[in-house]
């Protein structure tokens, strides 16, 4: 990961879910689920897939939950305990 990781996470979602440059203006409080369409049970699957294998993250389905994906915030925040 860079040292801008909501950068990182913002093309991450841009890549995995397919999205035109709205990702770019993301911000902690943007919504995700439920809010973005592509963020169905395979676009979740795919932001997953791209976290392991971009930001080197091992992710195990009892640590995963809807809250995850409540907001770009959440999200972020989930990321940055797991890279300590």
């Amino acid at each position: 990961p860079s040292a801008d990781l909501a950068a990182d996470l913002r093309a991450i979602l841009h890549d995995a879910l397919q999205l035109d440059d709205e990702a770019s203006e993301f911000t902690a409080a943007t919504p995700l689920l439920g809010v973005l369409p592509q963020l169905d049970s395979m676009g979740v699957l795919a932001v997953l897939t791209a976290l392991e294998q971009k930001l080197g993250l091992q992710l195990h389905d009892d640590e995963i939950d809807a809250s995850l994906f409540e907001t770009f915030g959440s999200l972020m925040e989930f990321v940055r305990q797991r890279l300590v």
